[in-house]
């Protein structure tokens, strides 16, 4: 499966590093790079994540590859020994694209192991309390799993720290939640809005403005953060962003506002930067309030928030 023509899948390197919806020349390319230092192994998930699904490789001293996949929440992997990167690479490919036999032309061997125990069930009020703010989290549609596990766990916690609800509780219900989310999402035809807001926020990278969704906690924050988000000044003269109460707001119905400015603090850069904005919006198919005044948001109304998960 493929999106844009990029693969339906995100590859997370050993360095931290993550590529999402690659082509499948840069999936071959990243294959054949691994074994130097601190890049030893990629692992590759579907987009959407689905739980314990995935394909990953790793590279050896001698130069061969271990070559591993789950199909899920199984005891077990399987497994194969590769020396050609060519052909690690072909498979890794043909999985990401759901080929009908792509797991052809290597031997592969079932490595049995044991499935960790089901987590004690919540208490009804607590379960409620997470259950709540998972699907907030979801209606966002920012997190992947493990970071919506990290906060559902931490928005639970008491004054001093302790919280009702463990790791292993809270992943069973963001994973369930998650997949209900996954299937209801395969119904969503075209783009969604925020599929829309996305492309623009591309296309405004492309030009020359530092575009971050989603970004820091509040207006505030994000004035003082975005210039560290600047790798070259020298390519870029503007930035817009929304953070993550907008975020919220958005999800709940109440459109979306949007920060921007250039980097030389004038009213006159940051007027022709609220220009480029609207400009790319309405591009996108999107409908935008504002009156041209520098010191006032970008409202981007009305506004559907159905935001795929990525994971």
């Amino acid at each position: 499966m493929e999106i844009d023509g990029g693969l339906a899948v995100k590859v997370l390197t050993e360095s931290g590093r993550t590529h999402a919806r690659v082509s499948a020349g840069e999936l071959r390319a990243l294959v054949e790079r691994i074994g130097g230092a601190d890049d030893h192994f990629l692992v590759v998930q579907r987009i959407p994540d689905r739980p314990r699904v995935f394909i990953q490789t790793a590279r050896d001293e001698d130069g061969a590859y271990d070559l591993q996949h789950r199909t899920g929440s199984v005891p077990h992997l399987w497994v194969t020994r590769v020396s050609d990167p060519g052909l690690v690479a072909e498979v890794m490919v043909r999985w990401a694209r759901r080929e009908d036999g792509w797991d052809a032309g290597v031997t592969w061997e079932r490595e049995e192991f044991g499935l960790p125990e089901e987590p004690p069930a919540l208490a009804a009020e607590v379960a409620a309390q997470a259950e709540g703010h998972v699907r907030e989290l979801l209606r966002d549609g920012y997190l992947g799993i493990d970071a919506m596990i990290r906060e559902t766990v931490y928005l639970l916690e008491d004054g001093e720290g302790s919280s009702p609800l463990s790791p292993a509780q809270a992943r069973a219900l963001v994973e369930r939640l998650w997949l209900e989310q996954v299937d209801e999402q395969e119904a969503w035809t075209g783009p969604t809005d925020p599929d829309r807001l996305e492309r623009a926020f591309a296309a405004l990278e492309d030009a020359g403005i530092v575009a971050r969704e989603n970004f820091t906690c509040c207006r505030g924050c994000g004035m003082t953060e975005i210039g560290a988000e600047v790798d070259d000044e020298s390519a870029v003269h503007g930035f817009v962003f929304f953070h993550h109460q907008g975020t919220r707001a958005a999800a709940e119905g109440h459109g979306l506002s949007l920060y921007y400015g250039g980097f030389d603090g004038s009213e006159q850069t940051t007027t022709a930067v609220g220009h480029e904005v609207v400009a790319a919006l309405t591009s996108a198919g999107l409908s935008t309030e504002w009156d041209g005044d520098p010191g006032k948001a970008i409202d981007v109304t009305p506004l559907e928030w159905r935001k795929r998960l990525v994971g």
